[in-house]
């Protein structure tokens, strides 16, 4: 029960967040940050996770490390990008028939910040979960080491791939959330169960959107 009602608060905070993000939004005429708030949004998740334990232990302190390096990073990157570049076009497309139709907030807030939201908290489910269920003793095991190792891979990937726009960078996210889910399930089988959405769904989407 505690873990539900701590995913349940961590899922009311995200909620509340996309809801201020999606006002600024709206006064800026401009949707395109919300990829910085994919990255930020969900480390902030791995956080709230680990500040709910009473002793946090190794692994869970680790599978909160893992996720806040990959998300701060992306979330500077992204905002970087925005700053430099402007409004992302695929937003601007994506918004563009509601916009005409006098609908932009609604569409916005649907089509972009509660949907972010929504793939957001089921993406980062290893992370949470493993977090939540490590107990203070866990040590990190071999398993865990091989996520980690994943991950490393992952990282290196997805910056090496930013830089040259090209596939390796989809690899490296993929290898990035599968080294996280593998580390989580370390705390249990029954974490793996709960949570292989989490890397099937941010790779299904990596590749289908290369964005």
């Amino acid at each position: 029960m505690m873990i539900i009602e701590a995913l349940l608060a961590n899922a009311a905070i995200l909620l509340g967040l996309a809801l201020i993000l999606w006002v600024l939004a709206l006064q800026a005429d401009d949707v395109s940050f919300v990829d910085a708030f994919w990255g930020g949004g969900i480390a902030l998740l791995a956080v709230l996770s680990w500040l709910r334990l009473a002793e946090p232990g190794p692994l869970a302190t680790m599978l909160m490390a893992m996720v806040v390096v990959w998300g701060v990073w992306l979330a500077l990157q992204r905002l970087l990008r925005w700053r430099r570049e402007g409004a992302d076009p695929r937003y601007a497309r994506l918004l563009a028939p509601a916009r005409a139709r006098g609908r932009f907030a609604l569409a916005a807030l649907f089509k972009v910040f509660l949907l972010q939201a929504l793939l957001m908290f089921v993406i980062a489910s290893p992370a949470q979960y493993g977090i939540l269920e490590a107990s203070w003793d866990q040590a990190i095991s071999g398993m865990a080491l091989t996520g980690l190792a994943l991950f490393v891979a992952g990282i290196g990937c997805e910056w090496f791939g930013e830089r040259r726009s090209d596939r390796l960078g989809l690899t490296g996210t993929a290898c990035v959330w599968w080294g996280i889910w593998i580390a989580a399930a370390s705390a249990g089988w029954w974490v793996a169960a709960w949570t292989a959405i989490g890397p099937i769904l941010v790779t299904v989407l990596r590749f289908r959107n290369r964005g």
